[in-house]
């Protein structure tokens, strides 16, 4: 890294503190609780080092939380050639009140489904931490708890628990019927309104800054949180978007599925940090309509995809309510059910939800993970692939699945030892990157010995 030219006293040693602190907490495992950020010793902090300095120190903190998966981009590598100056640069444009997002890169991608990303800039990404880090903690104390998005703590595995839970629950124990409904939102980050999640996220914000006594230092700070806010919603990317790949791959998108082709206001980037808070903030109405409004009890939801599970005795009821959803959903939040991808079946049958056949004392793979894990091993057993981390995701995933047998049949098949990845849940408690080593090597000697 270049030499930094740090500011003089008294600022100069509360910078060096806030850069070491930041290294530190870009080394710990992520927490399982999202903080909130200390709104009135930011405000003590503002009055004693002035808006630039603290400006800094928060954008370094959001500088080396944004690093972290990005080490092996060009466009992180180019910003930390001279970080510290950059920084300073864009404290200087935010100060000055002109930030504007850059040009994205956009693809096509296929896995799990098509869809558009749209991949920012690495300085883009600094400010969605910024404003992650300072909104985030606050929502997530008043999302529900069973909103699987976006949640340190409460992912996928955290929300197949869960609606195991709910399904035994409901069931008593499956002594008595129950039905699974699963419902989906029909093209749900494009086809959120940007001024209306704007409204969404200024009432929060004003909400968090109203539970302090206000004053001008945090005034300032509640105005550059909106100004940033609303240049990351309203930004238009499609103008600056550099189109990546195969041009006829956007002939495969559907058109309620691309920026290109919608109209003005409507839908957001997928990939961007905040536009996955903001997709969390926006269903939370939907969230208490459901749980509080309706009355389920048994609800989860992950992004646009969610699912209510409902004894015998309410399952007219439910089936009334679906309608009801569906009229919310129009009315208040200009959004449509998906038509396709309404699903009601017994409980005993299980349901497929968030990569997961989830049944009421068992969770196996679905067949569209089962098929991924497949593809990864062979082309890292044959192809020579470098996709380790990928794989190390998968093991981790089945490990916490009832999913020996299928893992058990694919290495018989290909000549592997089991016994490697049963190592992984011994008291050896092997990493996983050590038994892929491991396995790679014993198929090269059966190779030779053949």
């Amino acid at each position: 890294m270049a030499k930094k030219s740090l500011p003089d006293e008294p600022n100069k040693a509360w910078i060096q503190k806030r850069i070491k602190q930041a290294r530190r907490d870009a080394l710990l495992v992520r927490q399982k609780e999202v903080s909130v950020p200390d709104l009135a010793r930011c405000g003590r902090e503002i009055a004693r080092y002035g808006k630039k300095h603290w400006l800094l120190g928060a954008l370094i903190d959001a500088f080396f939380k944004a690093r972290k998966g990005k080490l092996k981009t060009f466009n992180e590598h180019a910003y930390e050639v001279n970080w510290y100056e950059n920084l300073d640069k864009l404290a200087d444009v935010i100060l000055s009140w002109i930030y504007k997002p850059s040009g994205s890169i956009s693809f096509v991608i296929y896995d799990p489904m098509i869809r558009e990303i749209f991949a920012a800039p690495f300085v883009d990404r600094i400010i969605h931490h910024f404003l992650y880090e300072m909104q985030a903690g606050w929502w997530d104390r008043r999302f529900i708890y069973d909103s699987y998005s976006c949640r340190n703590g409460r992912g996928t595995l955290f929300g197949v628990e869960r609606v195991q839970k709910m399904i035994r629950s409901a069931t008593k124990g499956m002594t008595e019927k129950a039905y699974i409904i699963k419902l989906d939102v029909k093209g749900y980050f494009m086809s959120l309104p940007r001024e209306k999640l704007f409204e969404k996220v200024e009432w929060g914000l004003h909400k968090q800054f109203g539970e302090v006594d206000m004053t001008a230092e945090l005034r300032w700070l509640l105005e550059v949180c909106l100004f940033l806010w609303r240049q990351v919603l309203m930004d238009d990317p499609v103008p600056k978007s550099h189109k990546r790949g195969n041009r006829r791959n956007w002939d495969d998108l559907p058109p309620e599925k691309s920026l290109y082709t919608r109209d003005p206001g409507l839908g957001i980037v997928i990939g961007n940090l905040t536009s996955q808070l903001v997709s969390n903030i926006y269903l939370d109405a939907l969230d208490r309509f459901v749980k509080y409004e309706l009355g389920y009890k048994y609800y989860g939801r992950y992004v646009d995809d969610f699912i209510i599970i409902v004894p015998e005795k309410d399952y007219a009821r439910a089936l009334r309510d679906v309608k009801r959803i569906e009229q919310f959903l129009k009315v208040e939040l200009n959004l449509t059910l998906h038509k396709k991808k309404r699903f009601i079946q017994p409980a005993d049958k299980g349901v497929n939800f968030l990569g997961a056949k989830i049944y009421p004392f068992c969770i196996y793979p679905s067949s569209r993970l089962q098929a991924k894990f497949k593809r990864e091993l062979y082309g890292y057993i044959y192809r020579g692939w470098n996709n380790e981390d990928t794989l190390t995701s998968y093991m981790g995933i089945m490990k916490n699945m009832d999913a020996e047998n299928f893992v058990k049949d694919i290495f018989e098949k290909n000549g592997l030892d089991f016994a490697l990845y049963l190592e992984s849940k011994s008291a050896k408690r092997r990493k996983y990157d050590e038994i892929l080593q491991d396995l790679k090597k014993t198929r090269k000697k059966q190779r030779c010995i053949r």
